[in-house]
């Protein structure tokens, strides 16, 4: 089996997926495309599809590049993670 076929069918780490779902809807209240934000972000758009998709994690300096990118704050784009959403992650 290639890895392209085990990269597609690994499973989505929860905590991506939501962040990435963060990411997805403050670029879409922006108007921006993925290409647009990758850009303004210093990312690829490979990248930034990644990302929204919750196939990968991210550190905190894409983290803040992201921020720059949509003109919002860090805490933003971590806003779903309360602490009742990070306890059943780490159940």
């Amino acid at each position: 089996m290639s890895n392209d076929i085990c990269m597609a069918t690994e499973a989505v780490a929860p905590e991506a997926q939501t962040f990435g779902e963060a990411v997805r809807r403050y670029r879409t209240e922006r108007g921006l495309t993925q290409e647009k934000l990758a850009q303004a972000s210093d990312l690829t758009t490979n990248y930034v599809s990644d990302i929204e998709r919750g196939r990968t994690m991210v550190s905190l300096n894409t983290i803040l590049k992201l921020s720059y990118g949509l003109e919002r704050p860090p805490v933003d784009l971590l806003a779903d993670f309360t602490m009742s959403a990070v306890r059943r992650l780490f159940r």
